[in-house]
């Protein structure tokens, strides 16, 4: 299994909004990729802090992507690519920062 991890770098200057992105984009983006037989999760998160209470996180969101593997990922992505990537523009002015990783352990309480 592998997850994808999207990345937004926190920037004072950048734009993100995250009620178009929690209630738009994202829908849209698993409502989209879910439908692909190596679909497994998807999760959003909003940074808080950074190691230290009250310092800047790194990030100040992220989108993760789990699929069965890197191909199932681009098979199930590159299908609607240029509805999604066309849609980045409402919500933020962030380069994303993309990264696959394999996953080795995962635990659920």
């Amino acid at each position: 299994m592998i997850k994808v991890s999207i990345l937004y770098p926190r920037d004072p200057g950048s734009r993100f909004d995250f009620d178009y992105y929690t209630r738009k984009h994202m829908p849209l983006a698993i409502a989209l990729l879910s439908h692909h037989p190596g679909f497994r999760a998807a999760s959003v998160e909003r940074a808080m802090d950074g190691v230290e209470p009250e310092t800047s996180p790194a990030y100040i969101a992220g989108c993760f992507f789990t699929f069965d593997t890197v191909d199932s990922f681009f098979a199930a992505f590159t299908r609607h690519a240029d509805e999604l990537q066309a849609d980045v523009r409402n919500y933020t002015d962030i380069e994303p920062l993309i990264q696959f990783n394999e996953v080795l352990i995962t635990a659920v309480a």
